[in-house]
């Protein structure tokens, strides 16, 4: 058996090659040729599968390591009877964290502002609990999801655009269908928005109109904005990088533990499909992942203002206004800071001592071990 692999997916070699031959390639850069002799293809977002890339392969599954499948054109792989898969969830918690230190980041007590979440699946739940135990009420958005489950618990956009103090999407790209996505976040919804409201994007660019934007940001319609996806990245519109306050290379499901899911995920897809028991119910061995780069022990002041204990400790694992200065400085290296991107952990690597009670219970639910 053959397989064809992204470079750049982590803790995948040496897994499969005691059952195939593995070949290493850059995502963007995976030709027909490469596939033509190929049983399987792991990729990741850079690699667009379609008739024109797989229309002459032997390919018989596709796993991305990734929860979108966007990069995949499902007509036509399901015209050519070849089976593709994603990894749902994989990075949920890693952009939960992302998100609170997005929050955190603004240096501010949150408590009674109103957090809007468009977009209630793996993600949008996990930062429904970011919102709650930073004190703010939360508003859910989910179409999809009223309609089978009810109504009841779900918010219509309209009103969830017009009490939010900070919006952010975490909808599927989704082009028809009874809910579309594309261009979402167009002039109407922005006009719709709370003046002085901040809009956060993490989902993926194609969701927003720019020109959009960029007038509510402009207009001071908005107060802040922060971006992680971009339409046509990975060339920046370089008006956008100046319009918001944070601004971020495509990273915010790339936590180590939610690369290693991902990958774990495709792993075990190509597994089950090609019958290989020993891997069926692969996980990473114990000791993988790199150790933290800070320290894995934080200590609060359990005496300061709760919004501040939990700011401490969040901001201590991960600063996400490092990454935007990152790229700020240079947007031009959009890939490269998201290819080498750095050894972030998760909250669940660390341990908090010394916090309040109340503090302790917002920093469990956030994921942090309390000591």
């Amino acid at each position: 058996m053959k397989i064809v692999a992204d470079d750049k997916i982590p803790y995948l070699a040496g897994v499969l090659e005691p059952y195939a031959e593995v070949v290493y390639l850059p995502g963007g850069k995976i030709s027909p040729a490469d596939l033509k002799d190929a049983d399987a293809l792991i990729t990741r977002t850079r690699t667009r599968c379609n008739r024109q890339l797989l229309g002459t392969s032997s390919v018989k599954l596709v796993a991305t390591a990734t929860i979108g499948i966007d990069h995949i054109n499902t007509a036509e792989l399901d015209a050519l009877g070849i089976k593709y898969c994603n990894a749902p969830g994989c990075n949920a918690a890693s952009v939960k964290n992302y998100i609170a230190s997005a929050l955190a980041a603004q240096n501010r007590d949150l408590t009674g502002l109103t957090l809007g979440i468009i977009g209630v699946g793996h993600v949008g739940k996990l930062v429904a609990e970011v919102g709650s135990a930073m004190g703010m009420k939360v508003l859910l958005n989910d179409p999809p999801r009223a309609e089978v489950e009810g109504k009841n618990g779900f918010t219509e956009l309209d009103e969830l655009l017009v009490n939010s103090d900070v919006v952010t999407m975490h909808v599927p790209l989704e082009h028809g269908g009874k809910y579309p996505t594309v261009n979402m976040a167009d002039a109407a919804f922005f006009a719709k928005m709370k003046r002085g409201a901040y809009f956060f994007n993490s989902c993926r660019g194609e969701v927003m109109v720019k020109e959009a934007f960029l007038d509510a940001r402009n207009s001071g319609k908005l107060a802040g904005a922060l971006i992680d996806v971009w339409p046509d990245e990975p060339e920046l519109d370089l008006r956008l990088v100046a319009a918001v306050e944070i601004g971020t290379p495509h990273i915010a499901g790339y936590s180590k533990e939610g690369k290693a899911n991902g990958t774990a995920a495709s792993i075990r897809a190509v597994a089950e499909y090609f019958d290989l028991p020993a891997l069926k119910d692969f996980q990473l061995p114990e000791g993988t992942l790199p150790k933290p780069v800070f320290p894995e022990d934080i200590e609060i002041d359990g005496t300061l203002p709760l919004w501040q204990q939990i700011n401490r400790a969040v901001l201590h694992v991960y600063d996400v206004r490092n990454d935007a200065a990152a790229l700020a400085a240079a947007p031009e290296k959009f890939e490269e800071l998201r290819g080498g991107y750095w050894n972030r952990r998760e909250f669940t690597a660390f341990t908090v001592h010394g916090a309040s009670a109340e503090a302790q219970r917002a920093l469990a639910v956030l994921g942090f071990n309390i000591g």
